[in-house]
This record gives C-alpha cells, structure tokens and sequence, in this order.
C-alpha cells in the first residue's frame, strides 16, 4: 500500500463562485463517463458518481468521527467517518480528500494512503435523497488539533473499535457509514495494527 504524506490545496475554482458544484459521473468500473450537478445527482434513483471517505486514526487507533452539521441538506445531524466527499470534475481523488478535510476539520492528514474503492447504492429515508457512489477510500493519521468548520461539523468525537460498536447501536449514523468502514478495514488494520481492535 503506497504511503504518501498528504497537503491540502489552498482553495478552488468553484468555491468563491455562485456556480453550481459539479461532480464527475462514472460508469460501474469508475470510468468518468460526464459530470452533473450535485444535488440532481443525488435526486432519487440517483446517478453513479465518483465520491472519497477518509478514515483518520490518533496514535493511539482512535477514529476520529464527525457529526455533520444541522444545516446540511443531506443526512444532517448523522455522525459518520472523519470526511467525505466529491472531487470536483478533473480532481484527483486524493486531492479531493486532503482539500475537504483540510476545509471540514482544519487539519492536513499525514501518512494519507489509498485503500480501495467501493461501489454502493444507499437511499437516506430522511431526506429522500439517494447516494449512488464509487467511493474512493482512503486512512491516514491525524497528527494536530482540529479546528472544525461549524458549517460542516457539529462535533467531533475518536473512538476506539469497541466505543464505535455501542456508539453505532445508539445512532443515529450515516446510511454509508458501515458500507465504507467495512471496505477500508484491511487498510485501517494494517495502519493501526492489530492491538487497535479495528
């Protein structure tokens, strides 16, 4: 698994501009076949499209969660991995990862490496809305203090594997979450070792 040391990107194009946000679509082998428009994308039945999920770990194999803000309009309030995401069309997926969490949470992941990619398809029953993703995965460590954006994250919590297991009964979570965790686990394991219960 190629290990690289990840730098956020100082903005982009469509950030400071009243456009709207463009994702990249994809066929089922992650081809980009054209782009669309974020929200009609995740209009129901919903369009495949290229996504990330970041898994970041304390040094002591904590994962660090997020609740998502109140003021989302897509599963608002839900706890769910450290960042996720979507390029913006022509972005490097890892690019993608290391911008947004830069811009989420306020620090940069180290020690950032690839773990694979999953393709799902998850309704939200609250809003309606419908995620149909090939996700790339990424782990990595958090190795600095965070200084959430309170438009993007309500809180923040690291979590042992067991501590994430009660906290998962209880809810509420993002319909993605287990779906992503479960794919990345090879990575998370051979990031923070086999003591860390992941």
């Amino acid at each position: 698994m190629p290990i690289t040391p990840a730098t956020a990107a100082n903005g982009s194009p469509q950030e400071s501009t009243d456009e709207p946000i463009l994702l990249e679509l994809v066929d089922e082998d992650g081809k980009t076949i054209g782009t669309a428009e974020k929200l009609s994308a995740h209009q129901a039945p919903g369009r495949l499209h290229r996504a990330f999920s970041v898994f970041l770990f304390d040094e002591r194999g904590r994962l660090l969660l997020q609740q998502r803000a109140l003021a989302k309009y897509h599963s608002p309030g839900v706890w769910s991995n450290t960042c996720c995401g979507h390029p913006y069309p022509g972005e490097s997926p890892f690019a993608a990862a290391a911008r947004r969490t830069y811009e989420e949470l306020g620090v940069s992941p180290s020690l950032m490496a690839e773990a694979g990619t999953v393709r799902y398809n998850h309704p939200d029953p609250h809003s309606g809305l419908v995620e149909q993703e090939f996700n790339h995965l990424f782990v990595g460590m958090v190795q600095s203090s965070l200084r959430p954006d309170p438009l993007e994250v309500a809180e923040t919590a690291f979590v042992t594997a067991s501590e994430l297991a009660v906290r998962h009964e209880q809810g509420p979570f993002s319909a993605w979450f287990m779906t992503v965790l479960d794919a990345a686990r090879p990575a998370v394991r051979e990031l923070t070792g086999p003591a860390a219960g992941w």
